[in-house]
C-alpha cells in the first residue's frame, strides 16, 4: 500500500483546506450555537463537485476513490464536524449506493441532482432496532407494480433537507434476508419528516425521524433485488464507517493543534505548560493516536478502492479512530484546564462532537463483534 498522495489528491486536499479556512472556520462556533449548518455551506461544497465524489463523471460526479473522499472528510471535520457528517453521510450512504446497486434508469433519474444540488439520507435505524438493525419492523407490501410502505425511522442525518431517503423495509420473513431497499423522494405522499433531535454534539447537523404512512411507490424505487436490501445496507456501512473514522481523525487533529498551541502560550510554574513533562507526555500520546488512526483509515480505504474485503479493516479503523478521538479531545480539555470547559475555546465543542462517533454507523461494541467474528472466521492476524 502506497501512502503517498497523488498530485490530484494533494490539489483536492489543499483546495478543500483553503475553502474550510476561508469560508467555514469563522462560522463553525455559530453553527454549533444556533444548531444549524446553513444551505450556503452545502452550496460551497457543491460548487466544487464534492456532492458526488465517488460517483463517476457520466452521472455528474467526480469519480474519486475512497482515499480521496476520506481526505476531504478529514479536512472538513478539522473545522466543523457537523458539516463533515452531513457531507460524509451524503456521499457514502446517501448517493453512492444508488450508483453501486442501481440500474442505469435509477442512476439517470436520481444521481444528477444528488451530485449537484440535493442531499441524500440513509434510513435504517428504528425506535426499536438500532444495533440490531436486521430486526427492523417497517414493512413494504407488494401491491401490483407498486409497494406500500409503513413504519418509522429515526437518527436520520440530513433528514431535514434531504431530497432522497434510502429506506430499508421488510418485504419477506424475519431477519436480514427479508429486507429490501427503497429510494423515496421527500415529497412522496405519506412520508412525513419529524422534528430535529436536540443533540449533545454535532449541533448544526440535523437529525430527524420520519414516518411512513401508506407510502405508495412504483417498483423503480426499489434498489437492488427484493429481499436483498440488507446486503446493500452492510456494504454502505463499510464506507460509512471509514468516513466516520475520518471525521474523528479530523476533529482529534484540530484538538491536538489547539492543545499544543495553548501549552506553548500558557505560563505556569515559571514557564510555558509545554515545558512540563506531564503535558509533553499528553501531547506525545495525542500524536501517537492521530498517526495510528490515519494509517488504519488509509488501509481500510485502500482495501475498498482495490476491490478487496474491507469489512474488518473498516471496523478496526472506526473503532480505533473514534475511541482515540474521545481520548484526545478529553486530554485537550485537560491541557486547557478550566478554560477547556467553557465555550470560548473550541476544545469544548470538539469533545461534544466526537462522543457520538463511537455510537453511530455501528457502536464500538458492534465493531468489536465484527472484528472478532471476522478474525475467528478468516484467521487471526490475516
Amino acid at each position: 500500500m502506497n501512502l503517498d498522495l497523488t498530485e490530484e489528491q494533494i490539489q483536492i486536499r489543499d483546495t478543500v483546506r483553503e475553502l474550510c479556512q476561508n469560508e467555514f472556520a469563522s462560522h463553525a462556533e455559530k453553527w454549533d450555537r444556533e444548531d444549524d449548518v446553513p444551505r450556503w455551506a452545502v452550496d460551497k461544497l457543491a460548487e466544487l463537485g464534492l456532492l458526488g465524489m465517488a460517483v463517476p463523471e457520466e452521472f455528474g460526479g467526480l469519480g474519486s476513490d475512497l482515499r480521496t473522499t476520506v481526505i476531504v472528510i478529514e479536512e472538513i471535520a478539522r473545522v466543523s464536524a457537523a458539516l463533515a457528517i452531513l457531507f460524509a453521510v451524503h456521499n457514502s450512504v446517501g448517493a453512492y449506493p444508488i450508483y453501486e446497486f442501481g440500474t442505469d434508469e435509477q442512476r439517470k433519474r436520481w444521481l444528477p441532482r444528488l451530485t449537484s444540488t440535493d442531499m441524500g439520507a440513509f434510513s435504517l435505524s428504528e425506535p426499536a432496532s438500532g444495533s440490531d438493525a436486521s430486526a427492523l419492523l417497517a414493512t413494504a407490501v407488494k401491491d401490483g407494480d407498486h409497494y406500500v410502505l409503513n413504519g418509522s425511522k429515526n437518527w436520520i442525518t440530513n433528514g431535514m433537507h434531504a431530497w432522497t431517503f434510502l429506506v430499508f423495509a421488510r418485504t419477506g420473513g424475519p431477519g436480514p434476508k427479508g429486507i429490501s431497499a427503497f429510494i423515496l423522494e421527500r415529497d412522496t405522499p405519506g412520508l412525513t419528516v419529524g422534528k430535529c433531535e436536540d443533540k449533545m454534539g454535532l449541533r448544526g447537523s440535523h437529525t430527524v425521524t420520519i414516518s411512513l404512512d401508506d407510502v405508495r411507490v412504483p417498483e423503480i424505487c426499489r434498489l437492488g433485488p427484493e429481499n436483498e436490501g440488507f446486503k446493500i445496507a452492510l456494504s454502505a456501512l463499510d464506507k460509512g464507517r471509514i468516513g466516520v473514522a475520518a471525521q474523528a481523525l479530523g476533529v482529534m487533529q484540530a484538538a491536538f493543534g489547539e492543545a499544543a498551541r495553548y501549552a506553548q502560550q500558557r505560563q505556569a510554574f515559571g514557564g510555558p505548560l509545554s515545558k512540563i513533562q506531564a503535558v509533553q507526555f499528553k501531547l506525545a500520546e495525542m500524536e501517537r493516536r492521530v498517526q495510528g488512526a490515519k494509517l488504519l483509515i488509509q488501509k481500510a480505504a485502500w482495501l475498498k478502492d482495490t476491490g478487496q474485503p474491507c469489512t474488518r479493516a473498516a471496523a478496526v479503523a472506526k473503532l480505533y479512530a473514534t475511541e482515540a478521538a474521545t481520548w484526545v479531545t478529553h486530554q485537550a480539555i485537560q491541557v486547557h484546564g478550566g478554560y477547556g470547559y467553557v465555550k470560548e475555546y473550541p476544545v469544548e465543542r470538539y469533545y461534544r462532537d466526537v462522543r457520538v462517533m463511537e455510537i453511530y454507523e455501528g457502536t464500538s461494541e458492534i465493531q468489536r463483534l465484527v472484528i472478532a467474528r471476522s478474525a475467528l472466521k478468516d484467521g487471526v492476524g490475516v
